[in-house]
């Protein structure tokens, strides 16, 4: 097969690419950032190779990324491999005994270790861990209280085995920062009662960039960011006016979620919050690296 050479022009101009994200690159140097991967992304190849490639840079450039996943679809795929039937309530599924030995199995035995090897075949070096690992991230179990439709009643239901942040043990994670290495979260926990918990993921991460003290945490979803009356991108919203759309219902549906965990990120100490398309190829060098990033920034 015959290669064509690139003209000098070309070459300039993939050279003025690379010195443009220098600014970037000293901006975050020694950085930590937090980056939730999940959606479409994590079950697309092509997708999952460049987001490895992504975090292997910001590594060999001198940031310090962590990476949190969840798995939704994957737990709930080997649930209905295994005749395992969900309940719900107020919309909530309730986590029992043995659907959280699954969540577990899936979480920190499946996509963890696909996610370290796809990091590892991009170059870098990754190490899959979960909230249990050096006793992480230990959790109190989550309650939610729901209005009974028939009697118009609050109620407290118990949502099982899931848990909610109670306190962040970092010393693990600064030992890597110092290393090589890249850790990979799955957002399995141990409880105050000693059972296993599974934690939403998004909040795992915003918990896991408060205590890291996070520059960024970046959350890969399924579309690109959050859109104004015109469903155009809103490239940075401060919490005041994200409030203020969602109040409005500018922010509505299933955005409203996702706003709000940045809201707790950044109650957690994080700098930023970025809501960003994880279906872009290169979507987080693309939001750091870049003048005007990929997503919509969320500033206190």
């Amino acid at each position: 097969m015959t290669i064509t050479p690139k003209s000098e022009a070309e070459l300039i101009a993939e050279a003025e690419i690379l010195s443009k994200a220098l600014p970037y690159m000293l901006r975050y140097d020694d950085k930590t950032i937090v980056v939730k991967f999940g959606g479409h992304a994590m079950g697309d190849e092509a997708l999952g190779r460049a987001f490895a490639e992504d975090i292997t840079l910001l590594k060999l450039a001198g940031i310090n990324p962590v990476v949190v996943h969840g798995g939704g679809p994957q737990i709930n795929a080997m649930l209905a491999k295994l005749n395992i039937k969900s309940e719900f309530a107020g919309g909530f599924r309730i986590t029992d005994k043995p659907t959280v030995e699954i969540v577990e199995m899936v979480l920190a035995g499946s996509i963890n270790k696909e996610i370290v090897q796809t990091i590892q075949e991009a170059g870098g070096r990754a190490i899959g861990l979960t909230g249990k690992d050096g006793n992480m991230v230990t959790v109190t179990r989550l309650k939610r209280t729901v209005i009974d439709p028939d009697s118009n009643i609050e109620k407290v239901v118990d949502l099982g085995f899931v848990g909610e942040p109670k306190e962040v043990r970092t010393e693990v994670l600064e030992v890597l920062k110092k290393s090589e290495i890249i850790p990979v979260l799955a957002p399995v926990c141990p409880g105050e009662d000693g059972e296993t918990y599974n934690v939403n993921a998004d909040t795992f991460a915003g918990a896991i960039a408060g205590a890291t003290k996070a520059t960024r945490v970046l959350f890969l979803t399924d579309v690109p960011g959050v859109l104004d009356e015109n469903k155009q991108l809103i490239k940075e919203l401060s919490r005041a006016e994200a409030q203020r759309l969602i109040d409005t219902g500018v922010i509505s549906g299933g955005m409203i979620p996702k706003v709000e965990t940045c809201f707790e990120a950044l109650d957690r100490g994080v700098e930023a919050a970025v809501i960003l398309n994880g279906k872009v190829p290169h979507a987080v060098l693309l939001e750091l690296f870049t003048e005007h990033g990929a997503g919509t920034l969320i500033t206190p």
